[in-house]
């Protein structure tokens, strides 16, 4: 048998199979899967109308899959989390052409994975280089200015980082599963101050006649995701800054595709839906994802983007529960500031430098302000 490798690029995630994809998955990140990729692709989330061209990168042997990772040519920055405006401007000023990019990394979804795949038994870390050089190589024969691999393993930022990625971190909010047996476990792992605050939040929607509910798995139906996808939209559509991402077909895509990973969060009152949030569950994970109210209620989003969320993660035995970027309120509930990490690649070596001071005063900056959290923490000292 030939050790020969063949790196090649394919236009649409259904060019592969997704028994061939979905096999070399060992890791849970629900999000890498097949069926979430190819959804976004068929329901009209990901293309080149909304700046998603995608370009999916596999290495083969002997015409079997040995490593893929999802990637996309990308016309703006938009539905990333990883802010990269001031480079654009900067690079703007240094006559640099910035768009389009390459992005590796999973369309509006700001969760740590795995963004690269390797197959079991191979050796990953000879993989993920080779993977890397070859995404340096597309950009410089293709005159795009830069890579970008967003939420990635800590293996992988390494692997990168051999091949002249430089590495940018930033913070996100994650509650960890103490070994709870309930929510009044939970409850008391806080200062008692916060939690008789978060006490009062709940009885405040009781007593409103609001009540809060999870719909998962095999009781999920059309409707559930047709009530999600009006929420969702809501929600954007109230806000200035609001960009809509998912269209309706993706939520039916996933009442169809991918029941077994959505769990739906819904308020109800007089047994009407009034708010909800849709999440992604993992084998040990929780994942909040998007929200949404037709009402305003004080502590409604409280309760069923993170209570709710956390009584499900307590109640399926999950490890964590991460609710997405941004939200340092979100500590008062119980997350604490967790670092992400992305890397990034740069053709232009002016720009380049420019890049990596950028980074290295940043990273002190978070540092410290993670510190900072860290000490102002709201849960008892373990």
């Amino acid at each position: 048998m030939s050790d020969q490798l063949t790196v090649k690029i394919i236009r649409a995630i259904k060019e592969v199979r997704r028994e061939k994809w979905d096999r070399l998955l060992d890791h849970d990140s629900p999000f890498m899967k097949w069926d979430w990729l190819d959804a976004l692709e068929r329901t009209g989330c990901v293309e080149e109308e909304t700046g998603w061209l995608p370009h999916h990168l596999m290495v083969e042997r002997d015409g079997e899959i040995v490593g893929a990772c999802p990637m996309y040519l990308k016309l703006h920055s938009m539905g990333e989390f990883v802010f990269d405006y001031e480079w654009a401007e900067l690079a703007h000023r240094l006559g640099i052409r910035y768009y389009p990019k390459i992005l590796v990394g999973v369309p509006f979804t700001p969760v740590t994975g795995a963004r690269f795949l390797t197959a079991k038994g191979a050796d990953r870390q000879s993989l993920l280089q080779l993977m890397g050089r070859a995404l340096t190589e597309v950009a410089k024969d293709n005159k795009i200015s830069s890579v970008h691999v967003n939420f990635c393993l800590e293996d992988e930022a390494r692997a990168l980082s051999e091949v002249g990625f430089l590495r940018r971190i930033g913070l996100q909010f994650h509650w960890a599963n103490r070994g709870f047996a309930s929510f009044d476990d939970y409850l008391g792992s806080f200062r008692s101050d916060r939690r008789n605050k978060i006490k009062r939040e709940r009885r405040e929607l009781v007593e409103r006649g609001i009540a809060v509910r999870a719909v998962e798995g095999d009781q999920l139906t059309s409707d559930h995701l047709r009530t999600m996808f009006l929420l969702y939209k809501t929600h954007v559509d109230n806000l200035y800054y609001g960009r809509q991402y998912l269209t309706q077909e993706f939520f039916e895509e996933m009442s169809r595709r991918f029941a077994p990973h959505i769990c739906l969060i819904f308020a109800e009152r007089d047994s009407r839906v009034i708010a909800g949030t849709f999440n992604v569950q993992g084998a040990s994970a929780l994942y909040g994802r998007y929200w949404g109210a037709f009402e305003e209620e004080r502590f409604l989003h409280f309760n069923v983007c993170y209570y709710a969320a956390i009584e499900q993660c307590i109640r399926r035995g999950l490890q964590r529960f991460e609710a997405g970027a941004g939200g340092s309120f979100k500590q008062l509930r119980g997350l604490e500031p967790q670092p992400t990490r992305s890397m990034h690649y740069i053709v232009d070596q002016k720009f380049s430098r420019a890049v990596e001071r950028h980074l290295h005063e940043e990273r002190e900056m978070i540092l410290r302000k993670q510190s900072a959290l860290l000490e102002n923490s709201q849960l008892k000292k373990v």
